[in-house]
C-alpha cells in the first residue's frame, strides 16, 4: 500500500469460443465442428461480448488502483483497447485458434504475476480448466458465456460479476467458500441425457445474490400438476397463437399432456396445438417469429436451485427474441417444490443484455398449478427494496 491507497490484482482469461454453441441450439461448444464454424465466422462469438461488459462495468474505487493481469489476444488483450485500465501482460501467448491447453496454460501464466482474484469468462469447460490448475487458496470467479453452466462458480450475469469485484475493490467484506466444478457430458446431452459429473472445488468469493448455485436436476415434478400447469396455459391457446416452448423437464410434461412430443433440451415451436418446429437454432426462431402475424406465447421455466429462465441452456432466445415477444407474453412455469429450492432468491435473467434484464426485473407471475399463479421476484433487486414498476 503507498499512500494510503490499496493495490488490487486482477487476473483476467477468456474462453473467446464459450457459448458459440448456444444460438445454434447445441448442446455445447466442445465439439470439433461447431468450433470449426465459429472460426469461419458462421457462428457469433458471445464470450468477448460478456467479458467486455464485466470489464466495463468494473468500479475502481478512488482508495484503490487496480492492475489487469491478462495474455494477448483474443483470451484478454485485445478486450482492453479504449478501456481505462491498467494492465499487465503475461508472458504467454496462446494460439490463434485456442485450445483447452492456452486455457490452462493462460491461467498458469496469471498465476504467477500473484493475483488477487482470477477472473475467468466461459462454461463449465471452461472452469474444468481453469480448476486443473489453481490451488485450494486462490480465489476464482466465473463470468457466464458458455451454453451448460452447472457449477456453482459463477456470478448471475457479467454485470452481477463486476458489481462483486467492485465490492471486493473498496474493500468490502466478503466471504470467500469452495464452490462445485461440474461437466455434461455434451454427446449425451444431445440425446437428451443430462449425466453431470463433479470435477473438484475452487475458492469463490460468495454473495447470494451475486453468484450462482449449483444446478439441482431430478427433482420431484408431479405428474398432476403438469397436467394442470398445462390446463391452465390452453386456455389462452387459439388457432393461431404460436406458441415457443422452452427446455426443461417441466416444460417437457407440459406439451406431453398437450400430446406433443418436444425436446428437453431444446426451443420448440407450437401452433394450433401442432408441433411445428423441434430444436430450434436462434436464427430459424427469429425467422418464424417475424413471419408470424399472430399472438404469441413464450413457455419457459427456471432452472432448480439456480432460478434462471434465460441464458442458461436456452440462448436460442435471443435479445431480439424476447423484445418481439414482449414481457406480457412471458409465462414462467413451475413447480411450487421448484421454487422452494430457491429459498427465496429470485429468478435470474442473463440475456445477454444488461438493459433487457433490467427492463423486466419486478415482480411477475409464476403459473404453479390449474388458476394457481404466484407473484415471484424476477431480477436482481433487494427484498428490502420497493418492487419495480
Amino acid at each position: 500500500m503507498t499512500g494510503g491507497q490499496r493495490h488490487f490484482r486482477l487476473g483476467l482469461v477468456v474462453n473467446p469460443l464459450a457459448g458459440v454453441g448456444g444460438p445454434a441450439a447445441q448442446k455445447g461448444s466442445d465439439h470439433q465442428g461447431i468450433q470449426a464454424q465459429a472460426r469461419r465466422g458462421e457462428l457469433s462469438l458471445t464470450a468477448p461480448a460478456r467479458a467486455l461488459q464485466f470489464l466495463q462495468r468494473l468500479v475502481v474505487p478512488e482508495e484503490c488502483a487496480l492492475t489487469l493481469v491478462t495474455v494477448p489476444g483474443p483470451m484478454g488483450g485485445d478486450l482492453l483497447q479504449g478501456l481505462p485500465l491498467h494492465a499487465e501482460i503475461a508472458d504467454y501467448r496462446p494460439a490463434t485458434h485456442t485450445t483447452a491447453a492456452d486455457t490452462q496454460e493462460s491461467v498458469h501464466a496469471l498465476l504467477a504475476q500473484r493475483l488477487d482474484l482470477l477472473v475467468f469468462v466461459g462454461g463449465d469447460g471452461t472452469a474444468r480448466d481453469v480448476c486443473r490448475v489453481v490451488g485450494p487458496s486462490q480465489p476464482v470467479l466465473g463470468v457466464p458465456a458458455g451454453v451448460k453452466m452447472h457449477s456453482g462458480v459463477y456470478a448471475i450475469s457479467p454485470a452481477m460479476a463486476a458489481e462483486l469485484v467492485s465490492q471486493l475493490m473498496a474493500g468490502a467484506l466478503v466471504n470467500l467458500g469452495l464452490r462445485e466444478v461440474r461437466d455434461i457430458d455434451e454427446d449425451a446431452f444431445r440425446l437428451g441425457q443430462v449425466k453431470s459429473r463433479y470435477f473438484g472445488e475452487m475458492l469463490v468469493p460468495e454473495e447470494g445474490h451475486f453468484v450462482q448455485q449449483v444446478k439441482q436436476g431430478g427433482l420431484e415434478v408431479e405428474e398432476l400438476v403438469l397436467l394442470d400447469i398445462a390446463q391452465h396455459l390452453d386456455r389462452e391457446m387459439t388457432s393461431d397463437t404460436l406458441v415457443i416452448a422452452g427446455p426443461g423437464s417441466t416444460t417437457l410434461g407440459v406439451l406431453r399432456n398437450w400430446g406433443l412430443e418436444g425436446t428437453l433440451l431444446g426451443v420448440d415451436l407450437i401452433l394450433g396445438g401442432q408441433l411445428v418446429g423441434r430444436d430450434l437454432d436462434a436464427v430459424t426462431l427469429e425467422r418464424n417469429l417475424s413471419e408470424h402475424t399472430g399472438p404469441v406465447l413464450l413457455v419457459i421455466t427456471a432452472i432448480g436451485g439456480q432460478g434462471h429462465v434465460t441464458g442458461r441452456g436456452n440462448q436460442q432466445l435471443t435479445p431480439w427474441v424476447l423484445r418481439r415477444v414482449g414481457r406480457d407474453r412471458l409465462r414462467i412455469i413451475a413447480t411450487k417444490t421448484k421454487l422452494k429450492t430457491l429459498a427465496g432468491r429470485p429468478l435470474a435473467m442473463d440475456s445477454g443484455d444488461p438493459a433487457l434484464d433490467k427492463e423486466w426485473s419486478g415482480y411477475i407471475p409464476v403459473i404453479t398449478g390449474y388458476e394457481d399463479v404466484v407473484l415471484y421476484p424476477l431480477g436482481l433487486f433487494q427484498p428490502s427494496q420497493p418492487a419495480p414498476q
